[in-house]
């Protein structure tokens, strides 16, 4: 008799690691994985739910170099524009959590996320230790991200993968 085993995941996410359950109790620590989800899975929607953004972000793009998102239209902007970039390169992202604190008062929370961000293309592996500040407001559908402030510590980018992310850099290239 043939068992056959459900399919595995394409891939496997650094998020799920077994260590990073020590968080799981913080508030906003659902919430904040599930938006590095979406940001993983490239998921304009999944994340447009989760974020209000109404105060505007701070982002780092593919080559480690701050972005100011000032309008909910500049930040649907951005997005689409780093999703399709990152599809078109065949780029996969990924992220884990090294420290994780929360806080809430009322309808308005805060967290400091420090993780690293894993961008790939190929073989090529590209790392950036990052620190973010988020805050969150409460509102009638639940709680959702009203600002993101990410700054990258330190990164490790392998100098051919930076010649492939540098600004106006050719997709085809990769």
């Amino acid at each position: 008799m043939t068992v056959l085993e459900p399919p595995s995941p394409i891939r496997t996410s650094r998020l799920d690691h077994p260590d990073l359950e020590r968080f799981e109790s913080e508030p906003f620590y659902s919430l904040t994985t599930s938006l590095l989800r979406a940001v993983r899975e490239h998921d304009l929607d999944g994340l447009s739910m989760l974020c209000d953004d109404d105060a505007g972000i701070v982002d780092v793009d593919p080559s480690g170099q701050s972005v100011m998102i000032r309008t909910r239209e500049e930040w649907e902007g951005w997005f689409r524009q780093l999703f399709a970039a990152l599809d078109a390169f065949g780029a996969e992202t990924d992220s884990t959590v090294v420290d994780f604190r929360s806080f809430v008062d009322g309808g308005l929370g805060w967290s400091v996320l420090e993780f690293r961000q894993f961008l790939e293309i190929g073989e090529l592996v590209a790392t950036f230790d990052c620190v973010a500040t988020l805050i969150w407001k409460q509102t009638p559908d639940g709680w959702r991200e009203a600002r993101w402030h990410c700054s990258v510590l330190s990164q490790d980018v392998p100098a051919e993968l930076a010649v492939l992310t540098a600004p106006g850099a050719d997709p085809q290239a990769a």
